[in-house]
C-alpha cells in the first residue's frame, strides 16, 4: 500500500511539471509520457516510436537516448519541435540489478531564450558594423598625408582594441606655424573613440597659443556630455620662421622628449586634463628653440606601462636610452622602439596590449 502511494505521488509530481517528460525503452518505444507532453503532442504517445512523436520518419542522427543506454551516462542536446526549441536531458534508467532498460528524457522549452539570443546576436552584429564604421572614421582622421618642407612627421598608432582612446594630429596653421598634439582619452572602445573625434573637431587650430587653445577646449568640454571621462593633451606649435616651439600640457602624464644635436630635454609641464574636475584649469605656454636635426618625440603612457614577465616596466629611462642610441630615420626609430616593446613584453606582432600604443616624431629639417 505504501509503495502504491509512493508511485502515485511520483506520477502526480511528474504530471505536474511544465517540462515534457517521457520514458523510452531500448527499441525507441515510448513507455510513458507526462501530461504536459501528451497535451501538446497527443494522448496516444505510449507505444509510438520516440522520433515519430516529434514528427520525424527516421531516428535522430544525434540520438542521445542510445548514447545514454550505451554509455550509461546523462547526455544533453537541443531539439526542434515545430517552431519551438527544447533543451533535452536524457538519463539512463536502471532496474534493481543495475541494468539499463530505458531512458528518461526531460524536454525544457527554451524558445524564448533562443529568440532573445538571436536578438542579442543581431544587436552584436549591428554593433560590430558600427564599431567598424567608427574605426574607419577614426583612422581617416589620423594625419596620413602631412608634408612640409621644414619638418618631417612619422607616427605609429596601435589601439589595444579595435577602437582606441589615443589620438594625434599635425596641421598647418599658417605660413609660419605648424600645430601638433597627442592625446589620451580615459578608457577604450566606442566612447573613447567618440571623444577623439570630439577633440579633432573642437580644438582651435587657428590661435597661436597652445594654452589658450586648451583653455577653450576645457570650457567647451563642460557641455559635451562626457562627464565620466577625461582627455589628456600635449599641444605644441612650431614656428618655422624663428624655429621656436611653444607648448602647453593638459595633464598628459608622459612628457615629450627633445633630442638631437647632442642634447636631450624632457618637456615637463603641468596642467589639469580636459575634464569637469575644476572651473579654472590655468594652462601655461612654455617655449624653446628647435634647430635642424632636433627631434620632438611624443608618446602616450601605453608605452611606459608595458610590463615584462618579471613584472618590470618599460620605463622612461629605457625609452630615452633607445632614443639616444638610435642613429636612424624617424620612421626606423619608431619601428625599432615598437619591436623593443614586443621583445620586452614577450608579445607577438598580432598580440594586443593592455593600453593603446601611440608615438610620433617631429623632426626639424
Amino acid at each position: 500500500m505504501e509503495t502504491d502511494t509512493l508511485r502515485l505521488s511520483t506520477t502526480d509530481i511528474i504530471n505536474g511539471m511544465c517540462d515534457w517528460v517521457r520514458v523510452i525503452d531500448k527499441d525507441d518505444n515510448i513507455l510513458f509520457a507526462n501530461r504536459a507532453m501528451s497535451q501538446e503532442l497527443g494522448n496516444n504517445l505510449v507505444g509510438k516510436k520516440c522520433y515519430r512523436s516529434l514528427g520525424k520518419c527516421i531516428p535522430c542522427e544525434n540520438c542521445i537516448s542510445r548514447k545514454a543506454v550505451f554509455e550509461g551516462a546523462t547526455h544533453i542536446k537541443e531539439e526542434v519541435v515545430g517552431d519551438r526549441y527544447f533543451s533535452v536531458l536524457c538519463s539512463p534508467v536502471r532496474n534493481q540489478h543495475g541494468e539499463i532498460f530505458a531512458v528518461v528524457e526531460v524536454f525544457r522549452d527554451i524558445t524564448e531564450t533562443r529568440k532573445l539570443q538571436k536578438q542579442i546576436l543581431l544587436q552584436n552584429q549591428k554593433m560590430k558594423r558600427d564599431l567598424e564604421s567608427a574605426k574607419v572614421l577614426q583612422t581617416k582622421l589620423l594625419p596620413s598625408r602631412f608634408k612640409h618642407s621644414q619638418v618631417n612627421f612619422s607616427y605609429i598608432y596601435k589601439p589595444c582594441e579595435s577602437l582606441g582612446g589615443d589620438f594625434l594630429d599635425i596641421f598647418t596653421i599658417d605660413d609660419d606655424h605648424i600645430g601638433v598634439y597627442i592625446a589620451d582619452v580615459s578608457g577604450h572602445g566606442l566612447t573613447a573613440s567618440m571623444l577623439t573625434v570630439y577633440l579633432y573637431a573642437t580644438i582651435n587650430k587657428e590661435i597661436l597659443s597652445p594654452a589658450a587653445a586648451l583653455d577653450e577646449l576645457f570650457h567647451d568640454y563642460a557641455g559635451s556630455g562626457f562627464e565620466d571621462h577625461y582627455i589628456t593633451v600635449f599641444y605644441a606649435i612650431y614656428n618655422t620662421k624663428n624655429h621656436s616651439i611653444t607648448y602647453s600640457n593638459a595633464g598628459h602624464s608622459v612628457c615629450p622628449i627633445v633630442y638631437g644635436n647632442n642634447r636631450l630635454e624632457i618637456l615637463r609641464s603641468s596642467g589639469i586634463p580636459i575634464s569637469l574636475w575644476a572651473d579654472k584649469p590655468h594652462y601655461t605656454d612654455l617655449c624653446m628653440t628647435l634647430l635642424p636635426g632636433d627631434r620632438l618625440f611624443l608618446y602616450t603612457d601605453g608605452i611606459t606601462e608595458v610590463w615584462d614577465k618579471e613584472n618590470h616596466q618599460f620605463s622612461e629611462e629605457k625609452l630615452i636610452n633607445m632614443l639616444l642610441k638610435e642613429n636612424a630615420s624617424s620612421k626606423e626609430t619608431l619601428d625599432q622602439i615598437l619591436q623593443s616593446i614586443y621583445d620586452f613584453s614577450g608579445n607577438h606582432e598580432n598580440d594586443s596590449f593592455c593600453d593603446d600604443i601611440t608615438m610620433a616624431i617631429l623632426e626639424v629639417l
